[in-house]
This record gives C-alpha cells, structure tokens and sequence, in this order.
C-alpha cells in the first residue's frame, strides 16, 4: 500500500470513531511528531564530544573486551547487590 492510499485509510477509519479515548490518539501522535527535539541536540557539548570520540577509539583500538566489562559489572547480575530505596 503507497502512502497516499495508507492515508486514505486512516482518513476513513478515523471518520468512523466515536469513542473518545481512540480519537484522541492521533492527536496525541500529532502532538508528540510536532514538538519532538532530537535527543542529540538536549546534550551538552562536553556530552557529544564524548560520544563522538567512542567510534575514534575503537577504530584505534581503544576498547574494553567484552569479558573484562562483563566481569567488572558482574556484581549488578546479583539481585541481591541491588539496593533498593
């Protein structure tokens, strides 16, 4: 199905509904799509940087095995060691 007949078909269901709740969703949706910022751009410069840096590292080596990493959070698998406020 292209995108004009998708919303063709959405056009006929929503002219179709009479329960509040189910109407007030594409609105929600509307509402959402029209004030989303981009994630990327609520960091701070010292936070972009630092994730910039990440691909840099790993093409130069600079990574952490997986095991080793597995190992040092390994205490967090322990519902025990979670403490909980």
């Amino acid at each position: 199905m292209n995108a004009t007949a998708q919303k063709l078909d959405i056009i006929h269901w929503i002219t179709g509904l009479n329960d509040p709740t189910t109407l007030g969703l594409p609105g929600n949706i509307k509402e959402r799509s029209t004030h989303r910022q981009d994630w990327w751009s609520t960091l701070s410069a010292e936070e972009q940087a630092s994730i910039e840096q990440g691909p840099v590292d790993a093409a130069n080596g600079k990574t952490t095995p997986h095991s080793e990493v597995r190992k040092r959070y390994e205490h967090w698998q322990n519902p025990a060691n979670l403490k909980v406020s």
